[in-house]
């Protein structure tokens, strides 16, 4: 009883917020109960209570003795009707009846003012047009904006390079070579306000086409490494023997993408590191997902700060910006492209000590590549692990279907392994272990191997506690 009640009193509260009219009549005809949708629309007040469904709907119900009548169906068909207020003026509506459906002799009628609906999509419809056109203009705008700006910038850096080319002395050569990197900064500026626009817009495409890989990661490495190493900062970069030399996707874009993330790292740190890794993650049929890391020692990133990173004109902290310059765009812009690529991009930092940003992507695979199994390009990377004569008899069982017995059981072992080295701080051959647990656990389900990179990435950052918090985790879902 108390259960009905409780729903009883529910519903009321839920009709009485409602935007339509709700009206319940029983079968005299009687109105017990109006919402303020329908005292409000009708002008009848409190005093709508007590009015009989004939007065509202003149021309569909009848009052006789015997109750009410009306040619309308009971259900959930919508019917047009006409309603009359309390003045007698009239107005379209949309309505239901519906029996209530508790046993009573009641009834529910719900109605829309068609001529409020219509009104309500055309100021929608209006406020649609609107926000187009003012994108359309903003988009113009930035267009013309950022050509405007790039041409004397152009001529700025053509003339600065000339200079260039002729003997200087020390200081001319000095003051012109900042000329020449501040220009190309204030391009950066210009295209990633241009990129953010078109992304904003809608209108950014994916230029895909087959490219060579390496060739692509070594030219982002050549674009950084001068910039590092005259910071005194070392730099390695990583490439996982199994992504082919050749794939399908945006080079362009991809290059963007790491350029912002060194260009940060480069940027945020002083002294120590900075190291990218890329890996092959999946694979589903003609296409593979590639998971790249860049890795820092710098200032690192506050917990509660990290949700900024990737909003649009946010920078964690206003000083972020008077020290190092930056409009707060580029990590917005990584984002969208990598969301784009059908991967995500996180990040995971320790103030002060330094920041790993990681991001996925899918590309696609040659046609000469999509012809060789994923299990040869394991087997040989096993292969080419450090093994004794029986560890080496087991590794070849372990390229087997992630889950069968063998597999489980070389899992069990090399993490075994994995643990004891972290445990005597011996990291190269964590690491060492790590990519075994890696080519391990390659077909296994993407939680598994999302858990895989996380441990991963603490045993490069040497994260004892972080360690064992994912070995225990990764352990579980074995």
């Amino acid at each position: 009883m108390e259960e009905r009640i409780g729903q009883s009193k529910s519903g009321i509260f839920l009709m009485e917020k409602a935007l339509e009219m709700v009206m319940i009549f029983g079968k005299d005809g009687k109105i017990s109960y109006a919402n303020a949708a329908a005292k409000s629309k009708l002008e009848y007040g409190e005093e709508l209570c007590g009015k009989y469904i004939s007065d509202v709907f003149p021309n569909t119900f009848q009052i006789s003795g015997a109750g009410f009548e009306t040619e309308c169906a009971f259900g959930e068909e919508t019917h047009n009707l006409v309603a009359y207020r309390k003045k007698l003026t009239c107005f379209p509506v949309e309505a239901r009846l519906i029996p209530s459906g508790d046993g009573s002799d009641e009834y529910i009628c719900m109605a829309n003012d068609i001529l409020e609906k219509e009104y309500l999509s055309r100021e929608v419809e209006q406020v649609r047009q609107e926000a187009q056109e003012a994108m359309k203009v903003k988009s113009e705008f930035v267009a013309n904006v950022t050509h405007e700006l790039r041409t004397p910038v152009n001529g700025i850096l053509g003339n600065a390079r000339e200079l260039l080319d002729e003997e200087q002395n020390e200081k001319n050569e000095k003051s012109l070579r900042l000329i020449e990197r501040c220009c190309g900064d204030m391009n950066k500026i210009i295209n990633n306000i241009l990129d953010f626009s078109k992304l904003e817009a809608g209108k950014f495409t994916l230029e895909i086409r087959e490219f060579d890989f390496r060739n692509m990661m070594d030219y982002v490495k050549g674009n950084h490494i001068n910039k590092i190493t005259e910071k005194g900062l070392e730099f390695f970069m990583t490439i996982s023997p199994q992504i082919p030399e050749r794939v399908i996707g945006d080079e362009l874009r991809i290059v963007q993408i790491l350029n912002n993330l060194l260009s940060n790292a480069q940027k945020f740190t002083s002294i120590g590191k900075i190291t990218v890794e890329v890996v092959r993650t999946a694979r589903i049929n003609d296409r593979i997902e590639l998971f790249f890391l860049v890795k820092d020692s710098g200032i690192g990133i506050d917990d509660e700060d990290r949700d900024k990173l990737f909003q649009s004109f946010s920078q964690v902290d206003a000083s972020i910006s008077r020290k190092y310059g930056g409009t707060g765009l580029g990590l917005n812009i990584c984002k969208q492209l990598v969301e784009m690529m059908g991967g995500r991009i996180e990040v995971e930092s320790e103030k002060n000590r330094g920041s790993t940003f990681s991001f996925s992507i899918w590309v696609g695979l040659t046609e000469e590549d999509q012809k060789s199994p994923a299990v040869d390009e394991e087997m040989s990377m096993l292969a080419a692990t450090p093994m004794t004569a029986s560890e080496e008899e087991d590794g070849q069982d372990a390229v087997r279907t992630f889950g069968t017995p063998e597999n489980t059981e070389n899992l069990k072992k090399v993490l075994s392994k994995l643990i004891l080295c972290v445990e005597m701080e011996n990291w190269e051959k964590a690491e060492m272990f790590m990519e075994t647990v890696r080519q391990l656990t390659e077909e296994a389900p993407h939680e598994v191997k999302r858990k895989v990179l996380r441990l991963k990435m603490a045993i490069q950052k040497e994260n004892y506690e972080k360690i064992t918090s994912e070995f225990d985790e990764l352990n579980q879902l074995l």
